[in-house]
């Protein structure tokens, strides 16, 4: 259930150099701006497909939930994983709060995808009616 945008920018269009202090800075300066700029780039895409591919997991999840009839949420389950990625971001000295705020706004976005999921599983099963929804639930 992952949300697709086909009206994405050209990413051949996409200037790693752009910024407004192009000209106003030692070009020496600039370049090791922009080499630093590279390896962030690189990272951003790295999350961006992570993520991806986080979500894709997730969505089954979901499906699995569904089926089941299990609530989308899981708060034994959230709350170790914030108490998990807030000592892991610790230890790679990275702000747990900071980490627990991104995992919070990935957690609602999950949830919100599971209950699209369920919502739609059962309105195939009520159009499906009856009989159907209890074999598709036993399946």
């Amino acid at each position: 259930m992952t949300e697709q945008n086909l009206n994405l920018p050209d990413t051949d269009s996409y200037d790693p150099a752009a910024s407004s202090l192009a000209g106003s800075v030692d070009p020496a300066v600039m370049a090791e701006l922009l080499s630093i700029r590279s390896s962030i780039d690189n990272i951003d895409a790295t999350l961006v497909f992570l993520l991806a591919e986080r979500f894709k997991a997730t969505q089954k999840v979901g499906f699995l939930k569904a089926a089941h009839k299990l609530p989308a949420g899981d708060p034994g389950r959230e709350a170790a994983q914030i108490a998990r990625l807030r000592h892991l971001a610790a230890e790679a000295h990275l702000d747990p709060a900071f980490a627990e705020k991104f995992l919070n706004f990935i957690i609602g976005e999950v949830i919100r995808h599971h209950e699209a999921i369920a919502e739609d599983h059962q309105a195939a099963a009520q159009a499906a009616g009856p009989a159907d929804a209890d074999r598709t639930a036993n399946a």
